[in-house]
This record gives C-alpha cells, sequence and structure tokens, in this order.
C-alpha cells in the first residue's frame, strides 16, 4: 500500500509542479514593459512549408530595454515573418529596414497595466484549478485504497499530505503572480 500511496504523491505533486511551470511559462508572455525575446515564443512562421517557430529561422535580440530585433537566416523571410508576427495578435508593428525587423514597445500606459494584472492573476488562477483537480484525483485515488483495505488513520494521513502538497503549490502560485504584478506595475 505505501508503494501504492508513495506513486499517487508522486503523480500529484508532478501534476502540480506542471501547473506551476504552465504559469510560469504564461506570465512570461504577458509584457511588463521590457522587451524580452519570450514576448515571440507564440510566433510560428512559414519556412518552406512547415510552421516554425520564429527563433528558429531568426535571431532575436533586444538592444535596448523599449525593442527587438528580428534577424532572419534568410533575408527573403523578412515579409513572411513580419506577417507571422502581425498575424500572431500581440499588438507589435515591426518595422522592415531590409536587414532586419525592429519593433519598438509603445509605453504600457496605467490602464493597460492594470489589464495586464488581471490577466496575470487569471493566469494564476488557472493553474490554482489546475493543483486543485490535482488533489481531488489524488484524494479519490487514495479512497480506492481505503475501499482495497487501507485503514482510515493512513486514509487521513494520506490526505493531510495532499492537503499540504496543495497549499504549497497554491502558495507558490501567488508569490510567483505577485512577483509579476511588482513587475508589471514598476513604471
Amino acid at each position: 500500500m505505501n508503494e501504492e500511496l508513495d506513486l499517487i504523491f508522486d503523480t500529484t505533486r508532478e501534476a502540480m509542479q506542471k501547473a506551476i511551470d504552465h504559469l510560469t511559462t504564461e506570465l512570461q508572455k504577458i509584457r511588463a514593459g521590457k522587451a524580452n525575446p519570450s514576448m515571440l515564443d507564440s510566433v510560428y512562421v512559414d519556412y518552406y512549408g512547415a510552421n516554425t517557430p520564429l527563433s528558429q529561422v531568426a535571431n532575436i535580440n533586444t538592444p535596448d530595454p523599449k525593442t527587438i530585433s528580428i534577424q532572419p537566416w534568410e533575408k527573403s523571410m523578412l515579409d513572411t515573418i513580419s506577417n507571422a508576427i502581425l498575424n500572431a495578435n500581440l499588438g507589435f508593428a515591426p518595422q522592415n529596414n531590409g536587414e532586419m525587423l525592429i519593433i519598438s514597445l509603445p509605453p504600457v500606459t496605467e490602464e493597460r497595466r492594470k489589464e495586464l494584472v488581471k490577466k496575470a492573476r487569471a493566469e494564476a488562477e488557472h493553474a490554482k484549478v489546475s493543483i486543485r483537480t490535482a488533489r481531488k484525483e489524488a484524494n479519490d485515488e487514495i479512497k480506492k485504497l481505503q475501499k482495497d483495505g487501507l485503514s482510515e488513520d493512513a486514509v487521513r494521513g494520506a490526505e493531510d499530505e495532499v492537503q499540504e502538497m496543495t497549499n504549497s503549490f497554491t502558495n507558490r502560485c501567488d508569490s510567483i503572480v505577485d512577483r509579476k504584478e511588482e513587475d508589471i506595475m514598476k513604471v
């Protein structure tokens, strides 16, 4: 029975960690005013018929906090990359100088910062829902073990451990989103 409990704990911890990882990835996409190459991670371009991530067809840099430069490995890709960025609906308007694309980030208004904070909080809530779902699945598995003969004390102890895990991961969500909120609201 202990091996089965350990497996439940490991699976639950893994699911909760995936929720945290996903939250972190989503929060990186939220622009807090500083240029970051990861802002373009969701952009895919048609590269000889294959849907390819932008980072695999061009060099992406941030020469200063308000600018992203995109240097394609093939100059013929400039228009394709520009269209892909526009179609990604990120609110960026790339400038083509014949050599590379340059994206100048507009300053973030107070109203937009508040919207971004709301979006970050919504992402954190999605992560918390995933964590609670993992808790429910773990508790359901523990209940099945109880039917197979696991003692009530062991069940209570296992459920307590799952709850501690849930609390720990939920607190991590809160601290991650609090740091992001600080970053967004910093002018």
